[in-house]
């Protein structure tokens, strides 16, 4: 280990280690490394904490990792733990105390006996068999289960099991988009299979919408057993089957047909199987191309549907134009077997430098309905073109059109979706609006399956086209291809008389921005800057000047069956204090148990820095953010206001060398809200500092405001402009001209 690794485990800072390896001649000397990056044996520094009474101040998944590190690769432990999750989660946190204080040789026994209790429900498992040596990670792992989640604790041994197998491309499907892809299916859809199941993200979100038989498979056996476990915690009354085995070569369920299916399959794949299963009879639509994997997967889904069941499909884009697909696309067309494609964004999910798409299918039933459309919602247009906080030109002025997707999410500095720039990793799609984007395509799917033949397009966001408008000669279903980016039939006056709105909104916004924006008697604090006596969050937390609180991250507490909200509210997320925006989460991934409302004066600070903007880490709630529930990756302050002012609280919090020194990590930056420091001064003085700092927090909203009305003036005069309706005013250049 490092001595970063050791500064963690210790509660200390790395300084304090390199004072303690100088002070101290019986400090483990370095077995391995080099000299300016040494490491160190993990159990002679924990025996060496220990004896100088440091108590670890590593979390519980940091210990359990810390664990599984002891036993070294190879030990198989992590893939015999995975029973262990699943029966102790059906242990109170008091039992799972007891059993861990026992002596290491009754712990691996009375463990043993524990796991045995769900033998079948994890693939591929044997007895169960703990020797002595497996006990620190057996306790390590109790309390886990008993202090993050037994979620928490699957994740920590899936990810050890495929960084010891070094399995590369294993990405985790977003939990906001499973649930999208899963709520798409029909209600009452009862028994679904996932061919390639990966971490049971689809599965789970299926379970969560009222699916009792749910079926999956994976060529990993680690996926398989962390499908299963999950399965266990999140539907512990479903029937279940997980398979490992390759899905296409060897199918686990030949002869089981389901009400829907549900995939993420893998992307690119050219030894899929070609050549051995060029005769296979699920190639009812045409034998998939050598580099068109992603139809086999496509058929695949198809041949185990029930007639007109569904299948929903994560795929990448290029599956929809390229050349080699079209015969395939072509018959998936004329057979009304393909019912949607939904474009997304690029970074709502991996691999995040590409934009993916979500294809719906429908299984044709004989002698049914004759499909004569195809929908297409442009979610990547809605990101990219869509101005926050006012209706669009053709919003306005098309007649009848209506808006069943709600409204447009707002920018958030150069990103148009995710707030940070991390690569893959599951934080870094936490703040993407999945609330916003999920609305507006369940809305389109939603009038456009009750009422096919009367659908109404959406300019900029859907558009049912039909079949034989699809089928030319490149048969390109990319939806930025067939959704109109504005109305056929504007009525001029509407346009006109939106245009004369806008320039009165954005007039008035200009003068409030101008008198934000007045220099307001800013003076020079002297010769010098000030300096000031400062506290950590922790030391005032600790003096009761403050409380800090955080809501649970999605899918780390334990439970013994899904999540679900005590009441219905809105839900802040990390995209709002960044965009400035009201709370537009939803409680669905807020576990009953870890719902804290905000109330007014509550300071909210980001847990993962990005974007580029340090003032729009913190945000002080206010009226309209009052009942809402603190959503995921937000620390919470709240300050006792006979004490501390909360606006000065927020300012200097979010100040940007703040930020950087209390945070850990390189490309996914956390924020330790216990680390960040603010001046000591008196009360008086931290209202004359919170004051100056509310005025530039107006100053930024109304920069904001000010933006997205020129920004949408100008968009609605190019689109009259362009389309017909408005004419060039007559101004003294253009008559010259």
């Amino acid at each position: 280990m490092t001595a970063a690794e050791i500064s963690r485990i210790a509660g200390v800072t790395r300084a304090t280690v390199s004072n303690w390896r100088r002070r101290h001649d019986d400090f483990p000397a370095p077995s391995a490394g080099t000299e300016t990056s040494p490491l160190y044996d993990l159990p002679a520094v924990q025996a060496w904490l220990r004896g100088r009474g440091h108590t670890s101040t590593a979390s519980p998944t940091e210990e359990l990792r810390t664990a599984l590190r002891l036993l070294g690769p190879g030990s198989g432990v992590t893939a015999r733990l995975f029973p262990l999750v699943a029966a102790a989660s059906r242990r109170t946190p008091e039992e799972l105390a007891e059993l861990a204080a026992v002596p290491d040789d009754q712990l691996t026994a009375r463990a043993e006996k524990t796991a045995g209790e769900l033998p079948v429900a994890v693939p591929e498992a044997e007895p169960v068999r703990y020797g002595r040596d497996d006990a620190g990670a057996v306790r390590a792992l109790l309390g886990c289960v008993r202090e993050a989640g037994a979620q928490a604790a699957v994740d920590v041994l899936a990810e050890r099991e495929l960084d010891e197998g070094a399995a590369s491309g294993v990405y985790q499907t977003p939990e906001g988009l499973a649930l999208l892809m899963a709520r798409l299916l029909p209600a009452g859809t009862a028994r679904v299979l996932d061919p390639a199941c990966g971490s049971g993200t689809l599965l789970t979100a299926a379970a969560r919408q009222g699916a009792q038989e749910l079926y999956g498979q994976d060529s990993l056996p680690v996926q398989g057993r962390r499908t299963a476990v999950r399965l266990l915690l999140a539907a512990p009354e479903a029937e279940t089957a997980i398979r490992v085995g390759d899905s296409l070569r060897d199918d686990a369920f030949p002869d089981v047909t389901v009400d829907a299916v549900l995939c993420n399959p893998p992307f690119g794949d050219r030894d899929w199987g070609h050549d051995e299963l060029a005769y296979d009879p699920r190639w009812a639509y045409g034998l998939p191309p050598r580099f068109e994997s992603e139809l086999a997967w496509v058929q695949h889904a198809l041949a185990h549907l029930e007639p007109g069941g569904h299948a929903v499909m994560l795929l990448p884009p290029a599956l929809a134009f390229r050349s080699s697909g079209r015969r395939i696309r072509a018959e998936l067309i004329r057979s009304g077997a393909l019912r949607a494609v939904v474009s997304l964004p690029a970074r709502a999910a991996y691999p995040l430098h590409i934009g993916l798409q979500i294809w719906v299918f429908q299984r044709p039933e004989p002698g049914g309905t004759d499909r004569t459309t195809v929908l297409f919602v442009d979610g990547e247009g809605e990101q990219r073109d869509g101005a926050a906080g006012t209706p669009s030109a053709t919003d306005t002025a098309t007649a009848g059109a209506g808006t069943r997707g709600g409204s447009r999410p707002r920018r958030s500095g150069s990103s148009s979706s995710a707030a940070s720039s991390a690569p893959a990793s599951s934080a870094s799609v936490s703040s993407f609006d999945w609330a916003g984007l999920t609305e507006r395509v369940l809305g389109q799917w939603a009038a456009f399956t009750t009422a096919p033949d009367t659908y109404a397009d959406e300019p900029g966001v859907a558009r049912a086209v039909p079949l034989v408008d699809l089928l030319d000669d490149v048969v390109d279903v990319t939806p930025a291809r067939h959704v109109r980016a504005t109305a056929a039939d504007i009525d001029p006056a509407a346009l006109a008389r939106r245009v004369h709105d806008l320039h009165e909104q954005l007039a008035e916004q200009v003068a409030a921005l101008a008198a934000a924006s007045a220099s307001g008697g800013w003076q020079p604090s002297g010769a010098s800057a000030c300096e000031w006596r400062t506290a950590t969050i922790s030391d005032l937390a600790r003096g009761g000047a403050l409380t800090v609180l955080r809501a649970a991250t999605p899918g780390t507490r334990g439970s013994k069956g899904p999540a679900a909200p005590t009441v219905d509210r809105p839900v802040i997320t990390a995209h709002d204090i960044s965009a400035g925006n009201p709370p537009s989460g939803t409680a669905v991934d807020i576990h009953a148990d870890a719902a804290q409302p905000v109330a007014a004066g509550d300071v909210l600070v980001r847990a993962v820095a990005g974007g580029g903007d340090a003032a729009a880490m913190t945000r002080v709630a206010d009226d309209q953010d009052a009942g809402a529930l603190l959503g995921p990756h937000i620390h919470l302050l709240r300050p006792d206001p006979a004490r501390l002012d909360p606006w000065f609280l927020a300012g200097f919090l979010g100040a940007e060398d703040n930020i950087a020194s209390a945070s850990t990590g390189s490309s996914l930056v956390h924020v330790t809200p216990g680390r960040l420091r603010v001046p000591l001064l008196p009360l008086e003085e931290q209202r004359r500092y919170g004051a100056a700092f509310r005025r530039v927090y107006e100053l930024r909203a109304a920069v904001r405001r000010t933006a997205d009305l020129a920004a949408d003036t100008a968009a609605t005069l190019t689109t009259g402009l362009t389309a017909g309706v408005l004419l060039p005013p007559d101004t003294p250049d253009n008559r010259s001209a």
